[in-house]
């Protein structure tokens, strides 16, 4: 997604990019070692995982769905939501099919969800209502997930992904839903317009490739693509960012280092810290925004084990305290 930071022409280059994919689809991903086979070839104990496709039902028709299960107890049940800039993405891309079946083969039952993509005019809350969709039949149907109670049942999602499920959990406050037992969030952009970058953010973005530097244009007129309307950029619902924080479940979030979305991540762990909330925030050496789509990278393994130490926790396991400090 190209961003140079400010507008060059009079069409934004979201715009340009929103464009294509209504006129052209998505690109095929040119990757020859990121599918099913080749992830089981490479990492043969991703094989026994049963990846099952469903269809969430709802109003609109039904929600894209893949339950993940490994044989043998599930230690914990985890609702997973890809990112793309609210406009891509989809169940098969390594940030939902590779984490998946990594925590799965580690006794992690997921649920990966897709959703209505802001494109030929549909905006919000079209996705948020999806994602909703996919958290209400997970609570619904735990022993899909291997699960007899909701208390071990984790929320979660990466950029776009970490915005609709933050903002979920926001909603399932207001209206007295099930909460999930924490939430999960990978380079997560929960604010409308992106905070200022700090001097160190500056610097780690130096030398990194152009369609990787989001900058407050593209991120605002991507998120108003979404949301439709400037009026939107204040509602919670949206954008978890702009409410009040106070209820929330323990948070994780993990943020890349070169990553201008790292501002956002950072932000929002402080506002849950001033609000009271169980947060912990690290950052993966070496990543760029959207790294848990690279499979064969060090800072996309490093990352998925740190994702599955939180969700096991040291309930069963030992692992230690995970939460209530911010770590860098």
């Amino acid at each position: 997604m190209p961003e140079t930071g400010t507008q060059n022409s009079s069409t934004s280059i979201a715009s340009q990019l929103i464009r294509e994919l209504e006129l052209n689809g998505p690109r095929p991903d040119p990757r020859t070692d990121t599918d099913h086979q080749s992830l089981v070839s490479i990492y043969p104990e991703l094989g026994a995982i049963s990846a099952v496709d469903i269809t969430v039902p709802t109003p609109d028709g039904g929600v894209p769905g893949r339950l993940y299960r490994a044989p043998g107890e599930a230690l914990a049940g985890f609702v997973w939501v890809h990112g793309g800039a609210f406009i891509a993405g989809d169940l098969d891309m390594p940030e939902a099919h590779w984490v998946s079946l990594y925590l799965a083969s580690h006794g992690i039952s997921v649920l990966s969800l897709d959703y209505r993509k802001a494109l030929h005019g549909l905006k919000y809350p079209a996705p948020s209502n999806d994602v909703r969709a996919g958290w209400l039949w997970a609570t619904e149907n735990l022993s899909e997930l291997g699960l007899a109670t909701a208390d071990d049942l984790h929320l979660g999602g990466a950029s776009a992904g970490a915005a609709l499920t933050a903002a979920l959990t926001a909603r399932l406050g207001d209206d007295a839903g099930q909460m999930p037992a924490s939430l999960l969030l990978a380079y997560p952009l929960v604010h409308a317009k992106l905070p200022p970058l700090s001097e160190e953010i500056v610097k780690k973005m130096e030398g990194v490739p152009s369609d990787l530097v989001f900058g407050p244009d593209f991120i605002r007129d991507i998120n108003l693509n979404f949301a439709g309307s400037e009026d939107i950029f204040s509602d919670p619902h949206a954008f978890a960012g702009s409410g009040d924080l106070n209820g929330f479940p323990p948070v994780y979030i993990i943020n890349s280092e070169a990553d201008t979305l790292r501002a956002s991540g950072e932000l929002f762990a402080a506002q849950l810290e001033s609000a009271g909330v169980h947060v912990r925030i690290e950052m993966e050496p070496g990543s760029m925004h959207g790294h848990l789509d690279h499979p064969h990278s060090v800072p996309a393994r490093n990352s998925v084990e740190r994702m599955r130490r939180w969700l096991h926790n040291d309930r069963r396991l030992g692992l230690g305290p995970i939460v209530g400090t911010i770590q860098n």
